[in-house]
């Protein structure tokens, strides 16, 4: 029965955010259940594409990259696939008439990180937008359900929080993204000259994209904005961390949220819009 099939691409998607990222997890938990769907469907998109350019490298990346990318257009006019990601990915699109163009940003932003690239400025903002802000555009649309007024009211915030998370990815990965990938995706920032002065300036660029983002949840609606702010605080106290560390120790390790202080954090934000302090 199709419909058994469409259950278990679903639980694929949830499977797969689960295994890959605990705080995603816990946040996705917290939104209303109707969105818990539609949001691991996203999200196990987005994942399994990044593994392609990020992990596979025994194989020829840019050609299975290739046949994901025409894969998911041909699932998204088809309404089905064989791969269980892709046909719960095709269902978000076509439930919520997530639009094509957000899709291709995000599947070229992908497709810059085959190649070694050199970021200036330019392509640093090209890819941020692919890579991070037509994502939160994606689950904006799930969240507002078709309510087009709303959308274009929190376009530019959801765009910010995005940018937001991926700039702290950023700065979080840095020396790994450099020594595994060849990567270093701040424009005009060589790896050895990474200092204290870099690291202010980069974390004000930060701060500004949490203060703009952090003003659209407050004007998301209630079945969405306890899920998002969870996601929030999970990255606003991970940059709080990275900024009290100098530069060379944020070079030289990974910095981390404990388990323990994620539940601590989940359950204060949960008490926090429950009393209206959000």
């Amino acid at each position: 029965m199709k419909k058994i099939f469409d259950n278990i691409s679903h639980e694929m998607s949830q499977l797969t955010t689960r295994r890959y990222s605990t705080s995603f997890s816990l946040g996705i938990r917290f939104l209303n259940k109707e969105q818990h769907k539609p949001i691991y469907a996203i999200y196990g998109f987005v994942r399994f594409a990044d593994e392609i350019v990020d992990s596979f490298h025994d194989f020829n990346k840019k050609e299975l990259f290739e046949k994901f990318k025409a894969d998911t257009f041909e699932s998204i006019e088809n309404k089905i696939s064989l791969n269980p990601i892709l046909n719960s990915f095709q269902w978000v699109v076509n439930t919520y008439n997530i639009p094509h163009e957000l899709i291709t940003l995000f599947l070229n932003s992908m497709e810059m990180d085959l190649t070694k690239e050199i970021y200036n400025k330019e392509k640093y903002d090209q890819y941020i937008l692919g890579s991070a802000e037509v994502v939160g555009l994606m689950c904006l649309q799930v969240f507002l359900n078709g309510d087009q007024k709303k959308y274009s009211e929190l376009k530019p915030y959801a765009m910010k929080l995005g940018s937001a998370f991926q700039k702290i990815n950023f700065l979080r990965d840095l020396k790994s993204d450099f020594e595994s990938l060849g990567r270093c995706y701040f424009p005009g920032i060589e790896i050895n000259e990474f200092d204290n002065k870099i690291k202010k300036e980069i974390e004000s660029d930060i701060a500004n994209d949490f203060k703009i983002g952090f003003e659209g949840i407050q004007m998301l609606p209630k079945n969405a904005k306890l899920g998002v702010y969870i996601a929030y605080i999970y990255y606003f106290n991970l940059f709080k961390k990275i900024k009290k560390l100098p530069a060379k120790e944020v070079l030289n390790s990974r910095i981390r949220i404990s388990n323990k202080r994620k539940t601590s954090l989940f359950f204060v934000s949960y008490f926090k819009l429950k009393f209206n302090y959000i």
